[in-house]
């Protein structure tokens, strides 16, 4: 087993890989960086990706973030969000720190838990990824073995929705936890809220919400 005695400088929107780490090791090295939010790491199976986002990244991220509160709140669904806290399993050896996590149809069954264990609590109902840039790690792949059932990732420009079937992930139009949700929606929500003022957004994206009761 590797020791880490101190964190290592990680230059910001760039992204380094190693090969060969023992789970040990990546345990250890949440460890060490529990009380940061940068850098965040990725680990399938002795792969490790490590990776501090840009200012772009974080900025859309917590416009999603902000937005699936909106929806929830203005649609009357209990959630739970849970930010980027690591979900993983020691025993298929794969671990990632989504940008966004949330429970949503299975919020009742977390909700008195202080500390996440995958290998007797239910996964995230819906996993947030902003890529700017190119992962060396297939992450789906990650979030799949977990059996996380929805995915949204911003590319591009534009956000997509997974949905989990057989073990792998496929397209949507509509969210499975909110079905009256549309991908083309969300990406011009997310472009608006970087070109207008917050509160004119807040009112706007309000509006629409409401337009789906």
């Amino acid at each position: 087993m590797t020791s880490v005695l101190n964190p290592i400088p990680v230059a910001t929107d760039e992204r380094f890989m190693l090969h060969g780490v023992s789970w040990e090791t990546y345990v250890q090295l949440l460890k060490n960086f529990e009380s940061c939010s940068v850098p965040r790491f990725t680990y399938d199976q002795g792969e490790l990706e490590i990776m501090s986002p840009s200012l772009p990244h974080e900025e859309i991220r917590e416009i999603l973030v902000l937005l699936v509160n909106l929806i929830c709140e203005e649609l009357g669904i209990d959630v739970r969000g849970l930010g980027s806290i690591t979900l993983k399993r020691a025993d298929l050896q794969k671990g990632a720190e989504p940008d966004a996590c949330f429970y949503i149809k299975r919020v009742k069954e977390i909700a008195s838990i202080k500390e996440l264990d995958l290998t007797i609590h239910p996964p995230s109902d819906l996993v947030i990824e902003v890529d700017i840039g190119s992962s060396s790690i297939d992450k789906f792949s990650i979030y799949a073995a977990l059996g996380v059932p929805e995915l949204w990732r911003f590319s591009k420009d534009e956000i997509e929705f997974f949905r989990l079937a057989g073990g792998q992930y496929t397209s949507l139009n509509h969210s499975l936890n909110f079905p009256r949700v549309s991908a083309l929606e969300v990406t011009r929500l997310v472009g608006e809220a970087r070109a207008l003022p917050r509160p004119q957004w807040l009112s706007r994206a309000r509006s629409w919400i409401r337009s789906l009761r």
